[in-house]
């Protein structure tokens, strides 16, 4: 007689819940609240006309406030997990992002070319946790400097030290750039060095003098939010190195960057004069009216030839004043950024102008 089957009860495998929008909101909500900040009241900075004004304060909070918001959350990991592996998400970046792959943002480039417009190519990512990650964004940007070639595109590239190692090996970071500087020498081309949070800037600045002294070919970008950087940028122009002055996208310390917008104003003009005065082919990188207007004047004060110097804009951000540049004939360069880590670089873009939080707001709950 056969034996019966015995039936065992079927019991259902239990995959990982998947963070949901609800999830990530309240997350952010907690964030806020340790923080310190009230996150009703941040929403509501988004709808009011005085957004535009940072010295006016809403129910007692100002911009400022929301600023170091958004690069608090730039440094959750809960948040970017989900950001830069959901597929609305990754939709909503290419409102700064050029796309994830070196082709997309090759595509990209001929089109702003096309337009009388120059790029600079970056491959997003930062703060590396291996030196085997360190030598592969080596190789995406060695990749990215051929691409350029190939394709005929007017542009460079620029890199981050901490996504070249700096963190792991000084010294492996400084042998993984000076690769890629030699390489641009070699092509006739040109390599920019980004500024990160000031705990970097000393070495920073060591490194790109340095590397400037043996090839020539490698510039930097100089903050003008940290009180330092009218002694940087003077030491600069002595030494003719080409530097990218703009505001400044991290949370810094009080004793380092000033902390209101109008100081950080103020200073990015003078600081832009002194570039136009000496400076080794300056680019100005800003989308406020005011300060191109002021580097406008003091240019024509100069009798500067236009080509002398340029100014420089993100991609996906003032698309109108871009056009109006270019058909001033004026020089103007865009920083076109690639790739899949975008989620810290997409927070600073809010933190510096947080109305665009209502684009995300909008297209996230669109389906």
């Amino acid at each position: 007689m056969p034996r019966q089957a015995i039936q065992l009860p079927h019991r259902a495998i239990q995959k990982p819940a998947r963070p949901r929008l609800h999830d990530i909101l309240a997350e952010a909500a907690r964030a806020a609240q340790f923080a310190g900040l009230d996150l009703d009241l941040l929403i509501h900075l988004q709808w009011s006309q005085s957004i535009k004004d940072s010295t006016s304060p809403i129910h007692g909070v100002r911009l400022e406030f929301v600023r170091s918001f958004f690069l608090f959350l730039s440094r959750l990991k809960v948040l970017r997990r989900w950001l830069e592996t959901s597929s609305p998400a990754r939709r909503l970046s290419t409102r700064f992002v050029a796309g994830e792959t070196l082709e997309d943002a090759i595509a990209v480039c001929r089109r702003l070319n096309a337009e009388g417009i120059a790029v600079t190519l970056d491959h997003l990512g930062e703060s590396v946790t291996s030196l085997a990650e360190a030598a592969e964004a080596r190789d995406v940007y060695l990749r990215t400097q051929a691409a350029i070639q190939e394709n005929g595109i007017q542009g460079n590239v620029s890199l981050k030290l901490t996504q070249f190692g700096l963190d792991l090996s000084e010294a492996e970071c400084r042998a993984n750039v000076a690769q890629l500087v030699r390489h641009a020498a070699e092509a006739g081309s040109f390599v920019r060095v980004d500024m990160e949070s000031s705990e970097y800037t000393d070495r920073t600045l060591l490194l790109v003098r340095d590397l400037h002294r043996e090839f020539g070919c490698v510039g930097i970008v100089i903050q003008a939010y940290l009180y330092r950087s009218k002694a940087d940028i003077e030491e600069l122009c002595t030494r003719k190195i080409r530097v990218r002055l703009c505001k400044g996208a991290y949370l810094e310390p009080a004793g380092a960057a000033f902390p209101k917008k109008a100081d950080v104003d103020r200073n990015f003009v003078e600081l832009a004069r002194i570039l136009l005065e000496r400076g080794e082919y300056p680019a100005l990188a800003t989308h406020d009216e005011s300060m191109i207007e002021a580097a406008k004047l003091f240019a024509n004060k100069l009798q500067l030839p236009r080509e002398a110097f340029e100014f420089q804009m993100l991609y996906g951000i003032r698309r109108d004043l871009q056009r109006k540049l270019v058909a001033e004939g004026y020089r103007l360069r865009l920083y076109v950024p690639f790739g899949k880590a975008w989620y810290p670089y997409y927070m600073r873009r809010l933190a510096e102008r947080p109305a665009n939080v209502f684009f995300i707001l909008r297209n996230v709950f669109r389906q």
